[in-house]
């Protein structure tokens, strides 16, 4: 008969398989959709220009703003509340969780979108944008389906199941895509011979966005309706006590406020920055059309690419917060400590060699992606060779706020992301006022915001967890794999670049090549222990695959 510990052993193994299959399958997702947002970004960026992509992103950012104040945190907290109360088997308390989570969304949605609407003309002035309130009123009714979507998302998330959620951001990003071509496309063709032209396809770009929601939303209804007779017949063997309303809309404040806060300052830097570079470029005397084209080339080019292996950060952060939580109730800190150490892993075995990839690749990526925006490309190359690393520590940032926030320290990233918020907005006002560095600053900017939350957020994971980060192997292994492989990536590239003359085959065959290479090393290095690879997604392949490298017997 197996012992306890044996069962315990395979319980844990079971919990932390079930922690990377979810997050393989929520960062699977994430990935595609991001992949999928960056496609469809370069036909779109394409069509509306420098100067129409600067329209754009200063409207997404303020749209993210309203997003981050009404429901961006929806999908974590609800999530948080009923994978809490589920690991006491208590579904009437979820139940409750979620109906106050639909009101509470109805509410703050309905006011971001009235007030969205109602001010575009006031933030198109207050941001010296002409043109910028025709997308803001698509973006408006967006922030209200957004908010029902994020509580339903949250609603299977709490249950540990990330499939509804992942299915329901690909089918949103497809819409999403289509749209945003067809009605840039449109718009700019109809409107060809007027000024507003840049508007009108910048607003033809955010009725993708709306559209998207609104097809997410639709499979996430059909899904929930199928699930609810499951979940109501759990909900009759429950016996446990009842929560009161008012108990349960306070723990849910108390959960979205912190997590509002931590990521309003995250999205606030961004449309702050926009601002000031709009503003202080102007007391310059840079012409409107640079300064608009400038920030497309930031906003679109650079954040773009910086932003695709991010997703997997967010998406793993996503699927780690109910593991975190029931593990935090039932009082096993050591479970947490498994699971803080397999994200922390697989994000950075992500993230850094993706790093060195843009800074190395930056050019000939540019080149292929934006054939038509030559006049800037030397700028977007710059910003991407030296602002590469803000992958690794907006990634870092990400998982160690959902680490503190899922451990019940909620307001500890606030105020970690408040003081970067600070140090932030001092340097970028004092290197656009004072230097010639215009959208150099920027980056720089962007790279010491997460560097800081970073370092906070670990140092607080560290004194509040008493978790070791165990520097070797959660960053000085993929570091070192990475420097290789860019070493390598780059000269293949410019050998296959002299000998055939194209930037798509040598682009092409280096990644390929650098992707191989990297797996090799990480697999030959001790950057995972065995039972770490049984864990992932075909680990045991993995695992045989490692013994017959290093010529052990399995």
């Amino acid at each position: 008969m197996p012992s306890s510990e044996s069962n315990s052993s395979r319980k844990k193994s079971s919990s932390g398989s079930t922690l990377i299959v979810q997050g393989a399958i929520l960062a699977g997702a994430g990935l595609i959709t991001k992949v999928i947002g960056f496609l469809y970004r370069i036909p779109v960026a394409n069509i509306l220009g420098d100067q129409g992509n600067g329209l754009y992103s200063v409207a997404f950012g303020i749209y993210n703003i309203a997003l981050t104040l009404s429901s961006y945190s929806l999908p974590l907290a609800v999530s948080k509340l009923i994978s809490a109360r589920l690991a006491k088997n208590e579904y009437k308390n979820a139940w409750r969780v979620f109906l106050d989570a639909l009101l509470f969304a109805a509410v703050v949605g309905f006011a971001a979108f009235a007030v969205l609407f109602a001010g575009a003309d006031a933030l198109s002035s207050f941001y010296a944008k002409e043109g910028l309130e025709r997308p803001l009123r698509v973006l408006a009714p967006t922030v209200l389906v957004v908010a029902f979507l994020g509580v339903l998302r949250g609603f299977f998330q709490g249950m540990k199941n990330m499939l509804p959620t992942a299915c329901s951001q690909i089918i949103e990003q497809i819409v999403n895509a289509i749209v945003s071509i067809l009605a840039a496309w449109q718009l700019t063709r109809v409107f060809a011979d007027t000024a507003d032209v840049y508007s009108y396809g910048a607003m033809g770009s955010t009725l993708g966005t709306l559209c998207g929601a609104l097809s997410a939303l639709a499979v996430l209804i059909v899904l929930f309706v199928l699930y609810r007779p499951k979940f109501q017949a759990e909900m009759a063997t429950d016996e446990s006590e009842q929560e009161e309303n008012r108990v349960v809309f306070k723990a849910l404040l108390l959960t979205i406020l912190p997590v509002i806060l931590s990521q309003t300052i995250y999205q606030i830097g961004y449309t702050i920055d926009d601002f000031l570079f709009g503003n202080l470029m102007q007391e310059k005397n840079i012409a409107q059309d640079v300064i608009d084209s400038m920030q497309g080339v930031f906003n679109t080019q650079y954040n773009q690419l910086i932003n695709l292996p991010v997703a997997i950060a967010t998406a793993l952060a996503s699927s780690t917060i109910p593991n975190i939580v029931q593990f935090t109730v039932r009082g096993d800190s050591r479970g947490a400590k498994r699971q803080i150490t397999s994200v922390l892993k697989i994000n950075m075995v992500i993230a850094i060699p993706a790093a060195v990839g843009i800074a190395v690749l930056a050019e000939p990526i540019m080149t292929l992606l934006f054939p038509r925006l030559v006049t800037y490309r030397p700028l977007a190359v710059n910003l991407l060779t030296w602002g590469s690393s803000a992958v690794v520590f907006y990634s870092l940032s990400t998982i160690t706020t959902s680490v503190l926030q899922g451990s019940n320290y909620m307001r500890i990233p606030v105020i970690h992301s408040a003081i970067s918020l600070g140090v932030h907005v001092v340097l970028v006002t004092v290197l656009l006022k004072f230097t010639d560095l215009n959208a150099y600053a920027l980056v720089i900017g962007n790279v010491t915001f997460p560097i800081l939350v970073s370092l906070l957020n670990c140092r607080s994971v560290s004194q509040k967890l008493g978790y070791r980060f165990r520097l070797g192997s959660l960053f000085g292994m993929p570091l070192a794999a990475s420097a290789v492989m860019g070493v390598s990536v780059w000269a293949i590239y410019h050998a296959l670049y002299v000998l055939f003359s194209s930037n798509v085959v040598a682009l092409v065959v280096s990644v390929v090549v650098g992707v191989l290479l990297y797996l090799v090393m990480i697999l030959l290095y001790p950057c995972f222990s065995d039972q770490e690879l049984k864990d992932l997604p075909m680990g045991m392949r993995l695992v045989r695959l490692r013994r017959k490298f290093i010529g052990e017997r399995p």
